[in-house]
């Protein structure tokens, strides 16, 4: 059997359970302030960790490798740059040296024998954040993992080298740092967020925090209501912040709230990563239609190959508005409508569930239409009854380079943290070979 027959067996026949709750409070609670943190979680965000791992083959994640190395080849273009520029806010134009950090690509494999499942090689790329939460967590719940039976072992690879990870991930940042053309390192990180202790992945907030001062620079987890700039520098409490790790959903800094933070962004008196550069070629929605469009390819001097390379990964997506909106009206159940801006599903809908009310806004209210990829599913069992989930797969990338995959479990029109079973869960690959006993 091969390695992406075997990861489909795996993944529609084992519902065992791997998570090792013990392992994961270790990897959670790495340092005296964080005591509790395990606790923390499963009451008050039960969904957010799957008990069980998604397989995947070496294959398909060397495809969705080059669907991203192709990305990154078409968006350095300078035409592709000065397009997608034109159609972003002015603050978008300033290129300050960073690459951003924590980008995320999001997958949907399809069942298998449907086209875009790992079987004919084409994961489909259905999104690009530049701010994609949960890799911290991810790697906590990777390291936190236990083998059901003794047939699994060979296939417990994990996507990334896990004692590693910490040190690659801090790198990044440090990169970030002499890429806007610092000397040494920062000295004081701000993790920036609305109302950080209310957001649902505050936990990974106080994971960061803990990475950075692990590497002997101060960090602080703070709202961007709480920073001021002042004598050229960006101040919390008084103390100069170097870098800001931008967890923000204002992308382009616009709120009154963010004055002083854009402020010092503009001045160059801060690194801030990921920002609004990266936002605009990578993250806006409309970047898809462009990036799925063979001919509009072309027409921005693409080489052929990547132009093969994408429109075999990215799914057909355009802009909606009055000039095809009977044409995609009428093909809607074959697709999904989400806004340019938007970020985690927000006013995401599937057109088989559109109503004309919601059309109408649709039409006049800056969306895409992206042709549906279908997931593929995972069996977990939930109160000893099996139940098949549907998947997406998390490539967080730095510079074009996977750093690690996840998945996410979910169950109804988009991924959630709202599904018993479901929520984050690691991903393994998958050795060629022969067949496990009870699944094949």
């Amino acid at each position: 059997m091969d390695a992406s027959d075997l990861a489909d067996a795996l993944n529609t026949g084992c519902d065992c359970r791997s998570l090792d709750p013990t392992r994961l409070r270790q990897q959670l609670e790495a340092e005296p302030a964080l005591l509790g943190l395990a606790a923390r979680i499963e009451h008050s965000r039960p969904h957010l960790f799957s008990a069980t791992a998604v397989f995947m083959a070496p294959a398909t994640l060397q495809a969705m490798a080059d669907v991203i190395a192709a990305v990154e080849a078409v968006v350095a273009l300078p035409s592709y740059q000065a397009q997608a520029l034109a159609r972003a806010p002015a603050i978008a134009a300033r290129d300050p040296g960073p690459k951003g950090v924590f980008m995320g690509f999001d997958f949907h494999l399809g069942p298998p024998g449907h086209p875009g499942s790992p079987g004919d090689g084409s994961p489909q790329l259905i999104e690009i954040n530049t701010n994609a939460g949960g890799a911290m967590l991810n790697r906590a719940l990777a390291r936190a993992q236990q083998a059901c039976c003794a047939q699994i072992v060979p296939h417990l690879q994990p996507t990334a080298a896990l004692d590693t990870l910490d040190r690659g991930w801090l790198d990044s940042f440090l990169n970030e740092w002499a890429l806007q053309g610092r000397d040494g390192r920062p000295q004081r990180v701000a993790i920036v967020d609305e109302a950080p202790d209310a957001q649902y992945l505050h936990p990974e907030f106080l994971l960061f925090g803990h990475l950075f001062r692990s590497a002997g620079i101060d960090a602080v987890i703070c709202d961007p209501a709480a920073l001021v700039f002042t004598d050229g520098r960006l101040r919390h409490g008084g103390t100069p912040i170097d870098l800001v790790y931008n967890r923000l959903t204002d992308f382009y800094l616009q709120a009154p709230a963010l004055a002083p933070l854009r402020a010092a962004y503009e001045a160059g008196a801060v690194v801030l990563t990921p920002h609004p550069h990266a936002h605009a070629l990578f993250a806006d929605k409309r970047d898809l239609a462009v990036l799925g469009d063979p001919q509009h390819l072309a027409a921005l001097g693409a080489p052929q190959p990547l132009i093969g390379r994408l429109v075999a990964g990215v799914p057909r997506t355009v802009e909606v508005g009055p000039g095809n909106a009977e044409t995609l009206w009428a093909e809607r159940r074959a697709l999904f409508f989400k806004p340019a801006a938007g970020f985690g599903s927000r006013a995401t809908y599937r057109g088989d569930k559109l109503t004309r009310r919601v059309w109408a806004d649709i039409v006049g209210g800056g969306y895409v239409a992206q042709r549906i990829a279908r997931p593929s599913a995972r069996r977990i069992s939930v109160d000893g009854q099996p139940s098949d989930l549907k998947l997406d797969i998390r490539a967080y990338a730095y510079g074009g380079q996977i750093q690690l995959v996840a998945a996410r479990l979910y169950r109804g029109q988009t991924t959630n943290f709202r599904t018993p079973g479901g929520g984050f869960a690691p991903v393994f690959l998958t050795r060629e070979g022969g067949p496990v006993d009870g699944l094949v």
